[in-house]
């Protein structure tokens, strides 16, 4: 199986590109690979909470899908140990829309050869991302008063497994 290719290679915001050609069928990626998010909404659905806690990014950056759902599962277990399965409701706020892109190239003996080079550099789809703002919400947390210290700490787990800067508030639900 093929390896993936560091973080740092996509989290900078890029303007998705789509070429020109002559041939119409060729402006566009053909396939889009499946997102790895299994679901967006966990805990109690309907449970009426007090409290919201907001997981906010400070700059502008972009999460792939593998990275968030990373990150979905070990939120989403440790609420269910500190809180319980039906003292929470946690949300994944971000959608992997963004289409990335990987040009392979060929190493080794003959491959000038075999490879195209840089005169067909659209890539193939190897992956989402989530296209993240200043100041856009990435999870929401939704608890009890007395549960708020136990969704940070939680959330606070989320700093080591996605790329940039976060911080993390809460306010009273309306």
């Amino acid at each position: 199986m093929a390896s993936l290719r560091k973080a740092k290679c996509y989290r900078n915001i890029v303007r998705a590109y789509t070429r020109r050609s002559k041939v119409r069928g060729k402006d566009f990626i053909k396939a889009v690979p499946n997102s790895k998010i299994v679901t967006f909404n966990m805990g109690e659905l309907k449970g009426a909470f007090t409290h919201k806690v907001y997981f906010i990014a400070k700059t502008d950056h972009q999460i792939r899908h593998n990275a968030l759902e990373s990150t979905r599962q070990i939120i989403n277990r440790h609420l269910i140990d500190e809180v319980g399965a039906k003292g929470y409701f946690f949300q994944i706020l971000a959608y992997p829309h963004h289409v990335l892109r990987e040009n392979k190239m060929l190493t080794g003996a003959g491959a000038d050869r075999m490879s195209t080079g840089m005169s067909h550099p659209f890539g193939r789809a190897v992956g989402l991302a989530a296209q993240v703002k200043k100041g856009k919400k990435v999870f929401v947390v939704k608890v009890n008063e007395q549960n708020i210290d136990k969704a940070k700490k939680v959330l606070h787990l989320a700093f080591s497994r996605l790329p940039s800067k976060y911080i993390i508030q809460s306010e009273k639900n309306n």
